[in-house]
């Protein structure tokens, strides 16, 4: 400590639990620059209400945060930092959560286990998709999209909206059109795909506030590859039971994560339609995306769908509609009407797909 009460680099250290050669780099970034700096020697000397501050700094650290976004975090106001952090962190758990699924794909691959063969041959899918403008809005700014290959679902939003979500869509259709990858090179194909959807969407929409959700799934001949960004989803409804596999990329939903906010509080939030993640072009910057590989069964019928879908209409009705045994085409008819009669304030699009046995 000197005499004017400030610590040096080595005291300000000890109590931060920062390294002085943290120290310095943090100084260098301008993400904690000390009190004072001797002007004959350069010793840097540090106040004791940057501890709060530099404590946060090695928190961060330690969850792995990149510098960049810890000076974001530590310039914000409480709560919006711990909104921020709260995003980085469902972020991380995603990645994660992909990270596991290849993991557990290559040790299929590596036992030399063949999960396609356990359920039966699949030949190919049935499938069907329908957008509507719905009751309120003027303009569709969703796009739905299906063919034997790829199924997929975008909900623009902005100024150019619904050519930030064409654009997301058009870039992913010419992996309909090439040969099957191979499943190891599955993921990577999904994840140079979602780059270059990316660019598509700063290419095609001039507004800056614009961009798109993106859920969207590659048949491959064994297994349906998921790719989800955003809020749009992906249901699946197998042998009776119905369930979502995909984590929307919300506020909302990262209080609910938390367990801050229950499941029934997300329709009356006031910021329940914030993206944490979404396609949009800016700084070039690539959103994480959910990746996943899914092994699907003969039988299985899958639905992907826009928020104006699933935001009116209950799960129960949902399924009741891909169990009624109704064809792909009748399928998508009847969810929009759902939401149709539920009001449809904002644009509806969904997908239905089923998937064929070797008999059909």
């Amino acid at each position: 400590m000197v005499a004017d009460g400030l610590l040096t680099i080595g005291a300000f250290a000890r109590a931060s639990r920062l390294s002085p050669k943290a120290l310095r780099l943090y100084d260098e970034l301008g993400l904690l620059r000390p009190a004072r700096v001797d002007p004959f020697n350069g010793y840097r000397f540090y106040a004791r209400d940057q501890l709060e501050r530099a404590r946060l700094v090695a928190w961060l650290r330690r969850l792995g945060m990149p510098l960049a976004r810890i000076r974001t975090v530590c310039d914000l106001a409480p709560a919006e930092a711990a909104a921020e952090i709260a995003a980085y962190w469902a972020g991380v758990e995603a990645d994660t959560a992909a990270r596991r699924d290849l993991a557990a794909f290559l040790i299929d691959q590596l036992r030399g286990r063949d999960p396609t063969m356990t359920h039966g041959t699949i030949t190919g899918i049935r499938y069907a998709a329908l957008s509507d403008t719905g009751l309120v809005r003027e303009g569709n700014q969703d796009t739905a999209y299906a063919d034997s290959r790829l199924l997929a679902v975008a909900d623009g939003f902005g100024t150019d909206g619904a050519a930030a979500g064409s654009a997301a869509i058009e870039a992913l259709r010419g992996l309909g059109d090439a040969p099957a990858p191979l499943p190891g090179d599955i993921l990577n194909t999904l994840s140079e795909a979602v780059g270059r959807a990316n660019r598509a969407v700063a290419e095609r929409s001039a507004g800056e506030d614009s961009g798109t959700t993106l859920t969207a799934m590659l048949w491959t001949g064994s297994r349906l590859a998921l790719v989800h960004v955003g809020d749009s989803r992906a249901y699946l409804f197998r042998d009776g039971g119905f369930f979502r596999i995909t984590h929307d990329h919300t506020l909302v939903q990262s209080l609910v994560d938390e367990g801050r906010l229950t499941p029934e509080e997300v329709s009356a939030h006031p910021q329940r339609s914030l993206l944490l993640r979404a396609l949009n072009g800016r700084d070039g910057e690539v959103p994480v995306a959910d990746l996943k590989l899914h092994d699907a069964r003969p039988g299985d019928r899958y639905l992907l769908c826009s928020d104006g879908l699933y935001g009116v209409v209950r799960d129960a009705d949902l399924r009741g509609v891909l169990a009624s045994g109704s064809t792909p085409e009748q399928a998508v008819r009847d969810l929009i009407g759902l939401a149709r009669a539920a009001g449809a304030p904002d644009n509806v699009s969904c997908v239905v797909a089923d998937t064929l046995p070797a008999a059909e």
